[in-house]
């Protein structure tokens, strides 16, 4: 029967220096219910027979419009005062991907990603070609103020002080890089539906005073994103230069597919590969029979799943995720 047949959704928004002492009660409160919010909306795809990649698209579009993540509305700020967002998407059955990167006026990046794997030859489109490409499928254009949050602004000026005391007391090269906390945020979703196909999606607003064009891990298809029937579907989050120069999220994945090794254990080790040259960060992990894992190596990550109970598990400290009966009413 098609109703006894696994789906899950799996999520993520972001890893890094999350701690309780500097985390709210109410803004705790904030982020349980946008991921909530995020689950129900992915969930209510699921659950009604769609697509993995429609839920993964629905999940991941209510984190782009939530301020509270680092993608879509509230991404982080380049050191030109830009904000320069990137999202992948890739579906396991016919291994099709599509991603975008240092976009300004797209709305939702996963829903240009997505436009690109379907309407296009291509799997990556950039910069104002990738707004174009946009703005012909009918995807919704914003003015670039629309990304823009005053903590995220903070955070950028904080970032370019700490840069010019370094230039001032530091004789050798300076980084432009922000403290390990002010790069976090970036949203993922992972999904399983009824008709066992995986798929798996990415979007970010990359690193506080980023410089140069600089793009990261969530755009580039077999780093930040993986999806394949035959193994797992993978997304995922931290710092994206080591994420790239292990490729995280196939190396996951082929561990699974040619060595067997368990999700959870190839996680694992992924992560351990990307802690030994000097980064951290997080993965989320499913398979083609719903078993799933959600692993990182930081103090945080703000995370979530929901299966055929429809009851969601929401976490973001190490240790077991807490369940939650009364999901929001879905996003539309």
């Amino acid at each position: 029967m098609a109703d006894t047949l696994p789906i899950r959704l799996v999520i993520h928004g972001g890893a890094g220096a999350i701690t309780r002492s500097r985390l709210t009660v109410e803004r705790e409160q904030a982020y349980t219910q946008a991921l909530a919010q995020s689950l129900a909306a992915g969930y209510a795809v699921l659950e009604a027979g769609g697509s993995s990649v429609d839920a993964v698209i629905a999940a991941i579009g209510v984190m782009e419009d939530s301020p509270l993540f680092n993608a879509g509305r509230g991404a982080v700020f380049s050191h030109a005062g830009r904000n320069e967002l990137e999202a992948s998407i890739m579906e396991g059955s016919t291994l099709m991907a599509g991603a975008v990167a240092a976009v300004t006026t797209i709305r939702n990046p996963i829903r240009a990603a997505h436009a690109v794997m379907t309407k296009s030859a291509h799997v990556m489109l950039i910069g104002e070609g990738a707004e174009a490409f946009a703005a012909e499928q009918g995807l919704e254009i914003v003015d670039p103020s629309y990304f823009y949050t005053q903590y995220r602004w903070d955070q950028l000026q904080k970032a370019i002080a700490k840069e010019r005391v370094l230039r001032d007391h530091d004789d050798g090269p300076t980084t432009s890089l922000p403290d390990r906390d002010e790069k976090r945020g970036t949203v993922g979703a992972v999904a399983l539906d009824r008709y066992g196909n995986l798929a798996a999606g990415t979007s970010t607003g990359g690193l506080t005073n980023k410089r140069f064009g600089r793009v990261g891990d969530s755009p580039l298809i077999g780093a930040g994103t993986y999806a394949d029937n035959r193994s797992i579907a993978v997304s995922a989050t931290g710092t994206g230069e080591m994420f790239i120069r292990t490729l995280a999220a196939f190396n996951t994945a082929a561990q699974v597919r040619l060595q067997h090794a368990p999700i959870a254990e190839a996680a694992d080790n992924v992560l351990a590969e990307i802690a030994a040259i000097g980064g951290d960060g997080g993965l989320i992990v499913l398979d083609a029979t719903g078993n799933y894992a959600m692993r990182f190596n930081t103090s945080g990550m703000y995370r979530g799943t929901i299966g055929n109970d429809g009851i969601a598990r929401l976490g973001i400290f190490p240790g077991a995720e807490t369940p939650v009966t009364c999901l929001p009413a879905s996003a539309p």
